[in-house]
C-alpha cells in the first residue's frame, strides 16, 4: 500500500465518562464566564479598547462552551484554547511578576481565575487531541 493510500491510525474512542467530563469542563467555562463577564455587557461600549475586545472574545467563548455541552467532541478545540491561553498567561505574565514580587490584587484575581484551568485540563482527552489534531497520520 502506498503512502498516499495508507489508512491513518484511528484516533482513540472516547468513553462516556470522558464525554461527561468534557461536558463538565464546558459547563465550568460557560457558567463561569456568564457569571463574571456577561454582567459587563451592557457597559461594553464604554470600556477601553482591549477590555472591550477581551469581553467580546470571552463572551463568544462562553457561547461556544455551551455548544460544547451538546457537542463535546466537535468543540474540543475550545477546551484546548482555554487551557493554552491560561497556561501562557500564567507562565509569561503572572509567574515573572510573582518572582519579582509585583503581583497586585488584580493580578492575583486573574491568577486565581486562571487556576481553574486544572478542571478544564483534566477534562481534555489529551491522547485524542494528539491523535486527531497534532498527528492524525500517526507519524
Amino acid at each position: 500500500m502506498s503512502v498516499l493510500t495508507e489508512a491513518a491510525p484511528a484516533a482513540p474512542e472516547l468513553s462516556a465518562i470522558r464525554l461527561h467530563a468534557m461536558r463538565g469542563g464546558y459547563l465550568v467555562m460557560g457558567v463561569g464566564l456568564v457569571l463574571v463577564k456577561w454582567p459587563l455587557l451592557p457597559d461594553a461600549h464604554a470600556m477601553p479598547l482591549y477590555e472591550g475586545v477581551t469581553l467580546s472574545l470571552l463572551t463568544a467563548i462562553s457561547l461556544l462552551a455551551f455548544v460544547g455541552v451538546w457537542r463535546p467532541i466537535r468543540m474540543l478545540p475550545i477546551l484546548v484554547f482555554e487551557v493554552l491561553w491560561k497556561v501562557l498567561w500564567l507562565l509569561l505574565v503572572a509567574a515573572p511578576r510573582a518572582v519579582a514580587g509585583e503581583l497586585d490584587g488584580a493580578f492575583v484575581d486573574v491568577a486565581v481565575n486562571c487556576s481553574l484551568l486544572v478542571v478544564i485540563a483534566a477534562a481534555v482527552p489529551w491522547g485524542y487531541v494528539w491523535h486527531t489534531y497534532v498527528r492524525p497520520d500517526g507519524r
